[in-house]
Protein backbone atom coordinates (compact mmCIF):
# COMPACT_ATOMS: atom_id res chain seq x y z
CA UNK A 1 0.00 0.00 0.00
CA UNK A 2 2.81 2.39 0.96
CA UNK A 3 4.63 1.54 -2.24
CA UNK A 4 1.47 2.18 -4.26
CA UNK A 5 1.04 5.61 -2.66
CA UNK A 6 4.67 6.46 -3.36
CA UNK A 7 4.31 5.39 -6.97
CA UNK A 8 1.14 7.46 -7.34
CA UNK A 9 2.85 10.50 -5.80
CA UNK A 10 5.81 10.08 -8.16
CA UNK A 11 3.45 9.77 -11.13
CA UNK A 12 1.62 12.95 -10.15
CA UNK A 13 4.91 14.82 -9.72
CA UNK A 14 6.11 13.71 -13.15
CA UNK A 15 2.75 14.69 -14.69
CA UNK A 16 2.96 18.16 -13.17
CA UNK A 17 6.52 18.67 -14.42
CA UNK A 18 5.71 17.61 -17.96
CA UNK A 19 2.45 19.55 -18.07
CA UNK A 20 4.05 22.85 -17.09
CA UNK A 21 4.06 25.40 -19.88
CA UNK A 22 7.35 26.91 -21.03
CA UNK A 23 7.94 30.32 -19.50
CA UNK A 24 7.70 32.07 -22.88
CA UNK A 25 4.21 30.68 -23.50
CA UNK A 26 3.10 31.96 -20.09
CA UNK A 27 4.52 35.36 -21.04
CA UNK A 28 2.82 35.22 -24.44
CA UNK A 29 -0.55 34.41 -22.88
CA UNK A 30 -0.13 37.28 -20.42
CA UNK A 31 0.77 39.55 -23.35
CA UNK A 32 -2.43 38.55 -25.13
CA UNK A 33 -4.68 39.04 -22.11
CA UNK A 34 -3.16 42.29 -20.85
CA UNK A 35 -2.15 44.04 -24.08
CA UNK A 36 -4.24 42.73 -26.94
CA UNK A 37 -7.65 41.39 -25.91
CA UNK A 38 -8.33 44.39 -23.67
CA UNK A 39 -7.72 46.67 -26.66
CA UNK A 40 -10.34 45.00 -28.82
CA UNK A 41 -8.67 42.20 -30.80
CA UNK A 42 -11.09 39.28 -30.70
CA UNK A 43 -10.23 36.94 -33.59
CA UNK A 44 -9.58 33.62 -31.87
CA UNK A 45 -7.36 32.26 -34.64
CA UNK A 46 -5.12 35.32 -34.42
CA UNK A 47 -4.95 35.13 -30.62
CA UNK A 48 -4.10 31.42 -30.72
CA UNK A 49 -1.28 31.97 -33.19
CA UNK A 50 0.14 34.81 -31.09
CA UNK A 51 0.17 32.53 -28.05
CA UNK A 52 2.28 29.93 -29.86
CA UNK A 53 4.67 32.16 -31.83
CA UNK A 54 7.99 32.57 -29.97
CA UNK A 55 8.52 36.33 -30.31
CA UNK A 56 11.74 36.12 -28.29
CA UNK A 57 13.31 34.14 -31.14
CA UNK A 58 12.87 37.08 -33.51
CA UNK A 59 14.79 39.69 -31.51
CA UNK A 60 18.47 40.00 -30.52
CA UNK A 61 19.44 38.10 -27.34
CA UNK A 62 20.13 41.31 -25.43
CA UNK A 63 16.47 42.40 -25.68
CA UNK A 64 14.81 38.96 -25.62
CA UNK A 65 13.65 39.47 -22.02
CA UNK A 66 11.45 42.32 -23.27
CA UNK A 67 9.98 40.33 -26.18
CA UNK A 68 6.48 40.07 -24.70
CA UNK A 69 6.27 43.66 -23.45
CA UNK A 70 3.98 46.17 -25.16
CA UNK A 71 6.76 47.88 -27.09
CA UNK A 72 8.57 47.79 -30.41
CA UNK A 73 12.15 46.55 -30.05
CA UNK A 74 15.35 47.16 -32.03
CA UNK A 75 16.40 44.31 -34.32
CA UNK A 76 19.51 45.91 -35.82
CA UNK A 77 20.20 47.80 -39.04
CA UNK A 78 18.13 50.72 -37.71
CA UNK A 79 14.93 48.63 -37.83
CA UNK A 80 12.42 47.47 -35.23
CA UNK A 81 9.94 44.69 -34.54
CA UNK A 82 6.44 46.13 -34.11
CA UNK A 83 4.71 46.05 -30.74
CA UNK A 84 2.55 42.95 -30.26
CA UNK A 85 -0.76 44.82 -30.31
CA UNK A 86 -0.05 46.36 -33.72
CA UNK A 87 0.87 42.94 -35.14
CA UNK A 88 -2.35 41.48 -33.74
CA UNK A 89 -4.51 44.37 -34.93
CA UNK A 90 -3.08 44.38 -38.45
CA UNK A 91 -3.41 40.61 -38.74
CA UNK A 92 -7.03 40.73 -37.62
CA UNK A 93 -8.11 43.48 -40.01
CA UNK A 94 -6.34 41.73 -42.88
CA UNK A 95 -9.10 39.09 -42.66
CA UNK A 96 -7.00 36.17 -43.85
CA UNK A 97 -8.04 32.58 -44.35
CA UNK A 98 -6.23 29.33 -45.07
CA UNK A 99 -6.62 29.64 -48.85
CA UNK A 100 -4.90 33.03 -49.11
CA UNK A 101 -1.56 33.98 -50.60
CA UNK A 102 -0.15 37.02 -48.80
CA UNK A 103 2.52 39.51 -49.80
CA UNK A 104 4.38 41.19 -46.94
CA UNK A 105 6.40 44.34 -47.54
CA UNK A 106 9.11 44.67 -44.90
CA UNK A 107 10.14 41.28 -43.51
CA UNK A 108 12.15 42.82 -40.68
CA UNK A 109 12.68 40.15 -38.05
CA UNK A 110 10.26 37.72 -39.70
CA UNK A 111 7.79 37.82 -36.79
CA UNK A 112 4.78 39.15 -38.72
CA UNK A 113 5.34 36.52 -41.41
CA UNK A 114 5.54 33.85 -38.70
CA UNK A 115 2.21 35.01 -37.25
CA UNK A 116 0.60 34.86 -40.69
CA UNK A 117 2.09 31.48 -41.59
CA UNK A 118 -0.40 29.16 -39.80
CA UNK A 119 -3.35 31.27 -40.95
CA UNK A 120 -2.74 31.29 -44.72
CA UNK A 121 -1.61 29.16 -47.64
CA UNK A 122 1.58 31.04 -48.52
CA UNK A 123 3.49 34.16 -47.46
CA UNK A 124 5.87 36.00 -49.77
CA UNK A 125 7.93 38.56 -47.89
CA UNK A 126 10.25 41.28 -49.25
CA UNK A 127 12.96 43.02 -47.23
CA UNK A 128 15.07 45.93 -48.48
CA UNK A 129 17.90 45.36 -45.96
CA UNK A 130 19.85 42.33 -47.15
CA UNK A 131 21.26 41.43 -43.71
CA UNK A 132 17.75 41.39 -42.23
CA UNK A 133 16.33 39.38 -45.14
CA UNK A 134 19.01 36.73 -44.68
CA UNK A 135 18.64 36.66 -40.90
CA UNK A 136 14.85 36.41 -41.02
CA UNK A 137 15.04 33.65 -43.60
CA UNK A 138 17.41 31.66 -41.37
CA UNK A 139 15.24 32.17 -38.29
CA UNK A 140 12.04 31.14 -40.06
CA UNK A 141 13.63 28.04 -41.54
CA UNK A 142 15.12 27.05 -38.19
CA UNK A 143 11.70 27.34 -36.56
CA UNK A 144 10.05 25.23 -39.26
CA UNK A 145 7.98 27.81 -41.14
CA UNK A 146 7.91 26.15 -44.55
CA UNK A 147 5.25 28.26 -46.29
CA UNK A 148 7.19 31.55 -46.12
CA UNK A 149 9.46 32.75 -48.90
CA UNK A 150 11.74 35.70 -48.11
CA UNK A 151 13.67 37.70 -50.65
CA UNK A 152 15.83 40.80 -50.66
CA UNK A 153 14.28 43.46 -52.87
CA UNK A 154 12.38 46.69 -53.40
CA UNK A 155 8.99 46.66 -51.70
CA UNK A 156 7.73 49.46 -53.94
CA UNK A 157 7.85 47.05 -56.87
CA UNK A 158 6.03 44.26 -55.07
CA UNK A 159 6.54 40.72 -56.33
CA UNK A 160 5.01 40.72 -59.84
CA UNK A 161 5.92 37.16 -60.77
CA UNK A 162 3.90 35.83 -57.80
CA UNK A 163 0.99 38.28 -58.18
CA UNK A 164 -1.91 38.68 -57.81
CA UNK A 165 -2.21 38.39 -54.02
CA UNK A 166 -5.31 37.81 -51.91
CA UNK A 167 -3.85 40.03 -49.20
CA UNK A 168 -0.97 42.50 -48.91
CA UNK A 169 0.45 43.79 -45.64
CA UNK A 170 3.06 46.49 -45.18
CA UNK A 171 5.28 46.82 -42.11
CA UNK A 172 7.13 49.89 -43.35
CA UNK A 173 5.54 53.20 -44.34
CA UNK A 174 5.66 54.68 -47.85
CA UNK A 175 4.70 58.36 -48.24
CA UNK A 176 1.80 57.19 -50.41
CA UNK A 177 0.47 53.81 -51.51
CA UNK A 178 2.70 52.33 -54.24
CA UNK A 179 0.70 51.81 -57.46
CA UNK A 180 2.40 48.45 -58.06
CA UNK A 181 0.91 47.09 -54.85
CA UNK A 182 -2.60 48.14 -55.85
CA UNK A 183 -2.06 46.49 -59.23
CA UNK A 184 -0.89 43.26 -57.57
CA UNK A 185 -3.89 43.03 -55.25
CA UNK A 186 -6.53 40.57 -56.42
CA UNK A 187 -10.11 41.68 -57.05
CA UNK A 188 -11.83 41.10 -53.72
CA UNK A 189 -8.49 41.56 -51.95
CA UNK A 190 -7.45 43.61 -48.93
CA UNK A 191 -4.24 45.54 -48.29
CA UNK A 192 -3.22 46.95 -44.90
CA UNK A 193 -0.23 49.27 -44.60
CA UNK A 194 1.01 52.39 -42.81
CA UNK A 195 1.17 55.47 -45.03
CA UNK A 196 2.83 58.85 -44.47
CA UNK A 197 6.05 60.61 -43.62
CA UNK A 198 6.26 62.37 -40.25
CA UNK A 199 2.59 61.63 -39.56
CA UNK A 200 1.50 58.13 -40.47
CA UNK A 201 -1.87 56.42 -40.58
CA UNK A 202 -2.77 52.78 -40.98
CA UNK A 203 -4.80 52.44 -44.17
CA UNK A 204 -7.03 49.57 -45.26
CA UNK A 205 -7.34 49.30 -49.04
CA UNK A 206 -10.03 47.10 -50.56
CA UNK A 207 -10.38 46.16 -54.21
CA UNK A 208 -13.88 45.17 -55.25
CA UNK A 209 -14.55 42.28 -57.61
CA UNK A 210 -14.96 44.86 -60.36
CA UNK A 211 -11.60 46.46 -59.52
CA UNK A 212 -12.88 49.55 -57.70
CA UNK A 213 -10.54 50.76 -54.94
CA UNK A 214 -11.72 52.01 -51.54
CA UNK A 215 -9.51 53.30 -48.71
CA UNK A 216 -10.15 53.66 -44.99
CA UNK A 217 -7.89 55.14 -42.34
CA UNK A 218 -8.15 53.17 -39.11
CA UNK A 219 -5.33 54.15 -36.73
CA UNK A 220 -2.46 56.61 -36.25
CA UNK A 221 0.80 54.65 -36.24
CA UNK A 222 4.55 55.02 -36.30
CA UNK A 223 6.60 52.70 -38.55
CA UNK A 224 10.03 52.86 -40.10
CA UNK A 225 9.89 54.37 -43.61
CA UNK A 226 9.67 52.20 -46.70
CA UNK A 227 12.78 53.00 -48.74
CA UNK A 228 14.05 52.31 -52.25
CA UNK A 229 17.33 50.46 -52.85
CA UNK A 230 20.36 52.74 -52.78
Amino acid sequence: MVRSRLMMKLFLMITVVFSQKPDWIIQAEKMINEQIVVRGVTNQNVLKVLSTTPRHRFVPPEVAKYAYDDNPLPIGEGQTISQPYIVAFMTEILEVDSSHTVLEIGTGSGYQAAVLSPLVEQVYSIEIVKALANRADRTLRKLGYNNITVRWGDGYAGWPEKAPFDRIIGTAAPPKIPPALIDQLKPGGIMVLPVGNKWQELVVVKKSNSGTISKETVLPVRFVPMVHPE
